[in-house]
């Protein structure tokens, strides 16, 4: 039982601790998501006034960029708390995050590559900086498919780790459950087992409690008075 319990251990630690380094490398992509959509704001506001009220019109692709990349970081760091406290809780949150986040690409995907003409249904970008993107994805179009690809991977192979681990998690937390209903049934028994309360303390010298024999033949010749019991106790014993 303890050798099952230090392997399943064991598993655990190394599963969890795959579950963070993977989450530790695709945060650079998250952070080179935010990175860059704060460099377009910074190019933005050295030339033009940057205010509140601008940028869901002029700026929503810096915008979206930025929300992509927080919304990643934030994904990754349940990630990793959940791979850190190995809570099952934590991580079913964190399955679900990670499969919304997928779908969510797989349907960006599916849109760009399914539709020829999906830059003209976009809003205007006044930065400009839609155009430098996607001209830079033709011409480096293998390295951007391999990226894609590693990125894909590790996010499958991450939410892979997470179910594998919520699965392990789940029984040893029903184990602890079934041994805190086992001492709590076999507590009562523990008890029942100690001295009763009213042995006496002294005994008769020729070997007769007087308390307990008194107790009996009370109980069998259901005599109520104490004097005449007091005085048959007596005759009997002489």
């Amino acid at each position: 039982g303890r050798s099952e319990k230090g392997g399943g251990g064991c598993g655990r630690c190394c599963l969890g601790f795959l579950l963070k380094l993977l989450a530790f490398l695709q945060a650079f992509a998250a952070l080179s998501a935010v990175l860059y959509a704060a460099s377009i704001l910074s190019r933005w506001a050295r030339h033009h006034e940057l205010h509140i009220h601008h940028l869901l019109p002029d700026l929503w692709f810096a915008c979206a960029v930025m929300a992509a990349g927080l919304l990643y970081c934030a994904i990754l760091l349940a990630g990793y708390v959940a791979a850190e406290i190995s809570s099952g809780c934590c991580l079913c949150f964190y399955t679900g995050l990670a499969m919304v986040m997928m779908l969510l690409e797989a349907a960006v995907a599916g849109r760009i590559l399914l539709n020829e003409h999906w830059i003209q249904d976009l809003p205007y970008d006044r930065t400009g900086e839609l155009q430098n993107l996607v001209s830079f994805v033709h011409d480096n179009l293998d390295l951007c498919k391999w990226a894609a690809l590693a990125t894909v991977a590790t996010q499958a192979l991450s939410l892979l780790l997470a179910m594998v681990l919520r699965a392990m998690v789940s029984p040893t937390s029903s184990d602890y459950d079934s041994d805190e209903d086992f001492v709590v049934i076999r507590r009562p028994l523990l008890i029942a087992q100690g001295a009763p309360s009213y042995l006496p303390t002294t005994a008769d010298p020729r070997g007769v409690h007087p308390n307990l024999w008194s107790s009996s033949m009370r109980q069998k010749c259901g005599i109520v008075n104490d004097n005449t019991f007091a005085m048959s106790v007596q005759h009997f014993s002489s």
